[in-house]
């Protein structure tokens, strides 16, 4: 049986920009392999400078590759067939300030020639997702950044794309949106949507991520499953669990007597972003009042 074709796939891609003479000034990309299997999350990573923002935009068609082969949605990312497969996140959201966040989202679903009942349902089911419904009638230019991010997403998702490109799409969110939005990627992917994620926050990527690339200097530094990239085989974790004084000590008793030194050991910890969300979720149900946007709402049911 065969396998299914990659969404994404690119073999000894490269991209050179040249100077006015146009003599070789900088090899942006220079040999990236990548697959994107249907329905995953995949994490590209980097400093700045290291390929990945072109690397994006040779699959969005915007650059023209100098070698190599790419492919996205099994055609060439120029096709216009693909361009309307596809859903777009940039690391800059680029709105039009004196529209409303309705009309923003019109504006992007006339792009795709969506009208009349079906583009007013996607529009109210996707502010509701991201927490924006009760500023539809609000000019987006008086948005704060964060409150920009989610109206970028949503406009990323008004097509019900196949392929999700998004380039740091938690900058500027406080944890709440970052949460939220990990969580909409994550729904995402298990309709079937693949997701490309480009970010500066490695924790976010870690948290959503199921495979990873790392570029530096335009070349591939390591790639692959995220828990292989991270497993460190040498340190196992011991989880003991709730046990009395005396039985943990009679453990850590015996371990010494086989390792000839006594075992580290130091009580389990939260991250911060768990606590953050308990703390928050308390004060909402001691006070009843949000702050700022507002809790999101179910996955936009069209996002099959």
């Amino acid at each position: 049986m065969m396998s299914e074709e990659p969404i994404v796939y690119t073999q000894g891609l490269q991209k050179i920009f040249k100077d006015f003479w146009r003599r070789p000034r900088a090899r942006a990309v220079d040999g990236i392999d990548l697959s994107l299997k249907p329905g995953e999350v995949y994490g590209l990573l980097g400093p700045n400078g290291s390929g990945k923002s072109t690397t994006i935009k040779v699959l969005l068609g915007l650059l023209h590759p100098d070698g190599g082969e790419v492919r996205v949605l099994g055609r060439p990312p120029r096709d216009v067939q693909v361009k309307s497969r596809v859903g777009y996140l940039p690391e800059e959201s680029y709105l039009y300030p004196y529209l409303d966040a309705r009309e923003t989202l019109r504006f992007y679903a006339a792009l795709f020639g969506l009208k009349g009942e079906l583009r007013e349902q996607r529009i109210d089911q996707l502010l509701d997702m991201v927490g924006l419904a009760h500023t539809g009638r609000r000019r987006v230019g008086e948005f704060s950044k964060g409150m920009a991010r989610r109206i970028g997403l949503a406009q990323a998702l008004i097509n019900d794309p196949d392929l999700v490109i998004l380039d740091e799409p938690t900058s500027g969110l406080d944890p709440l949106g970052t949460r939220q939005v990990k969580d909409i990627v994550s729904a995402l992917a298990k309709r079937g949507k693949t997701i490309l994620l480009s970010s500066h926050l490695l924790a976010d990527v870690e948290d959503v991520c199921d495979r990873v690339t790392i570029l530096y200097g335009g070349k591939v530094r390591a790639s692959g499953p995220i828990r292989e990239l991270l497993q460190m085989a040498n340190n196992l974790q011991i989880k003991l669990g709730d046990l009395p004084d005396e039985k943990r000590e009679e453990l850590l008793t015996a371990l010494e007597g086989v390792l000839g030194t006594r075992p580290d050991i130091e009580p389990t910890r939260r991250d911060l972003e768990t606590l953050f969300l308990e703390v928050v979720a308390q004060a909402r149900r001691e006070t009843g009042e949000g702050s700022g946007t507002r809790e999101e709402g179910e996955l936009a049911g069209f996002l099959q």
